[in-house]
């Protein structure tokens, strides 16, 4: 059936007056109209504003929100995958961080003396890797830049991308024979997809890499295309690629 705004203003614990200016904007418009002229927020509509309200908790401006969504490239479960990451390391700065208070407080009570260094612990205030790269999955600039490294190539360097493409995933899938994702001949063939996308399907941090390799087992539909070269390459190659960020 659908909710009205001030249904939805109570399940979130978001105003009214927030719901009417998404709406306003283009950002959340309710989907469905009553006889009664009531405008109802459908169930993709309520996903859609759980999204809007994820990025927003990570401070993202509303401009940049409407344009992620919109984007032809946008997938829920990326964006939670991305989402997801972005969190937990702001959570891991805040615990070092809470971790510096209580050793500050105990330094003032002259149980110890603190070092310059652990005084700034947690305190890295640079920009955030996962936060970059989601500001730039969505835009139409890298999907562009994509199609147009691929398109300018000849009939004979697109074959050899393929069989390049193919090549490495053999390579994984026979290396997953007799190595554990983390061993030093896995990280080797793994580099190489890692290199491969770069070189010719945009820029991906190792941090965006490793949030890739998340989604091949996520997404049933990477899942199936991939362990069609050996059953389990998929989440070999996303525990090799989680293995090949952390090391970054």
């Amino acid at each position: 059936m659908g909710l009205q705004v001030k249904e939805l203003a109570n399940l979130t614990g978001i105003s009214v007056r927030t719901l009417h200016h998404y709406d306003h904007i283009g950002l959340l418009v309710p989907s469905t109209t009553t006889d009664a002229g009531y405008r109802l927020y459908a169930d993709a509509d309520i996903a859609k504003l759980q999204q809007i309200l994820f990025f927003r908790a990570l401070d993202f401006p509303l401009k940049e929100i409407k344009r992620i969504l919109a984007s032809p490239d946008y997938s829920t479960l990326e964006a939670l995958d991305v989402q997801r990451s972005m969190l937990m390391e702001r959570r891991a700065q805040l615990n070092e961080m809470i971790e510096t208070i209580d050793k500050t407080i105990r330094s003032k009570k002259g149980e110890f003396a603190m070092s310059n260094e652990e005084r700034f612990k947690g305190m890295a205030f640079k920009d955030d890797t996962y936060e970059q790269e989601a500001r730039e999955r969505w835009g139409d600039a890298p999907i562009e830049e994509s199609k147009r490294r691929v398109e300018s190539l000849s009939d004979a360097e697109q074959q050899a991308l393929g069989e390049e493409w193919e090549r490495i995933y053999r390579k994984l899938a026979e290396v997953m024979q007799t190595e554990s994702p983390e061993s030093a001949r896995s990280q080797e063939a793994i580099a190489e997809w890692f290199h491969y996308l770069n070189a010719n399907f945009g820029t991906y941090s190792k941090a965006a890499f490793a949030g890739l390799g998340e989604m091949y087992v996520a997404d049933e539909r990477f899942t199936k295309n991939i362990d069609a070269y050996g059953d389990g390459l998929a989440v070999f190659m996303a525990k090799a690629m989680k293995e090949f960020g952390r090391l970054r």
